[in-house]
């Protein structure tokens, strides 16, 4: 049984929803390819507080069961890592043609860190295309 005070699911603050909101995302075309995974990342606006996910998981990787598995593994990893992403970081993640994912507590770990490392090289990216802005957000987090 879950706990009642602590919901599993993502606010929709947190998700990408529309297929602007996916497209915007790639226009920006910055991308990272880790494994199975390929992320794509740009910024929203500024006003925003929070980081977003959007997901990806074609037919060819998998039956249903497979599909959503893949997707339940990558929202718990985002919501994992999302205290430590950039403010206002649009992320969408495309999971290529490669089976399940890993099973149990190793498999969760795998995918977190997969997901954290990936983060970590399109921000880079992302900073490098547009050094003024990530220079505004360096200070929003230190002020």
């Amino acid at each position: 049984m879950t706990d009642p005070a602590r919901p599993l699911g993502l606010p929709k603050a947190a998700r990408l929803r529309t297929p602007a909101e996916f497209k915007a995302v790639y226009t920006a075309r910055k991308s990272v390819a880790l494994g199975p995974l390929v992320l794509y990342g740009g910024w929203h606006s500024a006003d925003d507080t929070t980081a977003r996910l959007g997901l990806s998981v074609s037919r060819r990787v998998g039956n249903a069961v497979t599909r959503n598995h893949w997707k339940r593994r990558l929202r718990e990893a985002f919501r994992h890592t999302r205290g430590h992403l950039l403010p206002g970081l649009d992320l969408v993640v495309v999971v290529r043609a490669s089976g399940p994912p890993a099973q149990g507590s190793h498999g969760a770990v795998q995918m977190e860190r997969l997901l954290r490392d990936g983060v970590a090289r399109l921000v880079t990216k992302l900073q490098r295309a547009e050094p003024g802005r990530s220079a505004a957000r360096d200070s929003q987090e230190t002020g």
